[in-house]
């Protein structure tokens, strides 16, 4: 297991590579600069200000430079915020964008095991078509959507939980943005280990068992459950990616003051460093909790580890 963790960080440094310069190539075509929004400056104030920032350099040269600050720990200085470093923009702003997205994962695992389970188990029921149609309308409708509709039913016509994150206090603030994230992955989620689940009960191994006189309960918990969970945590690599780029429409839409937000007013300002900063340490943490999923799944299925 240990030579596989090191194969695949190594393999994560050339896919980070890419995407950093990916992100850098894209961002810098993109038309506008990050001083559009000031106030006309003279020619030569204008040209010492780029020239500060280095931004009068060619490209590959700018890239050089930018790649070297990377490798010793240097994401530069912000653009739209100059009296912040992006790390340190970064260190304030990723406990809340992980605490809402570790917060729906967890709201979405958790029920949308049980209500697969359910579905498996009472296959072909009323229980299992309604909810199988409410997973393919969760699987249906965007973040985008669903956040907007849950402001309008529970914080403007019911009035029971508060409309944006500063319009409130304590974790009831959390539960609309929580919500809202974690729907989507939750419809996933239930899909997938129904039909996991359903799979590994019509086994050879699960017949054995109910013909020595097993109880479903008994034999769900300790032979079916840990099989039918394998194709759920080759999953979580895209749910993990998924929660954290559905929350940057969330912690819009909320007005969280966590990275996604960050994101997007980086994106807006043309705040280069800032964009690039944030593309990149997405990036590392999906690869990293990729790296923690592949591991897990070793650790379940021997037949990964011996090979």
């Amino acid at each position: 297991m240990l030579r596989f963790a090191l194969l695949r960080i190594l393999g994560a440094i050339p896919t980070l590579f890419v995407v950093i310069a990916a992100a850098f190539l894209l961002v810098h075509a993109a038309p506008g600069g990050p001083f559009d929004s000031e106030r006309v400056l003279p020619p030569e104030i204008e040209k010492n200000i780029r020239a500060a920032y280095h931004l009068d350099e060619p490209l590959p040269q700018q890239f050089a430079r930018y790649i070297k600050g990377v490798l010793q720990g240097d994401l530069g200085p912000s653009f739209s915020r100059r009296e912040y470093t992006v790390s340190e923009i970064i260190s304030d702003a990723w406990p809340v964008t992980f605490l809402l997205g570790a917060m729906g994962l967890i709201v979405a695992l958790s029920f949308g095991i049980v209500f697969g389970l359910t579905a498996a188990l009472r296959r072909n029921t009323v229980v299992d078509r309604v909810l199988s149609g409410l997973a393919m309308t969760g699987i249906s409708v965007p973040v985008f959507v669903v956040a907007p509709v849950l402001v309008l039913l529970f914080a403007v016509h019911l009035g029971w939980l508060p409309a944006s994150f500063s319009g409130g206090t304590g974790a009831g603030r959390f539960i609309l943005p929580v919500i809202a994230l974690a729907l989507p992955q939750l419809a996933y989620i239930a899909r997938l280990f129904r039909a996991s689940m359903i799979e590994v009960m019509e086994s050879d191994f699960i017949r054995a068992a109910r013909a020595q006189g097993l109880r479903t309960v008994s034999i769900v918990r300790h032979h079916a459950m840990k099989p039918a969970l394998l194709p759920l945590l080759s999953y979580l690599g895209p749910a993990i990616a998924a929660v954290l780029t559905g929350s940057v429409v969330v912690e819009q839409i909320f007005g969280i003051p966590g990275l996604g937000q960050h994101f997007v007013n980086g994106a807006l300002n043309r705040d280069y460093t800032l964009v690039l900063g944030l593309v990149i340490f997405y990036a590392a943490l999906i690869i990293a909790l990729n790296l923690v999923v592949d591991l897990l799944y070793g650790f379940l299925d021997p037949r990964i580890r011996r090979q």
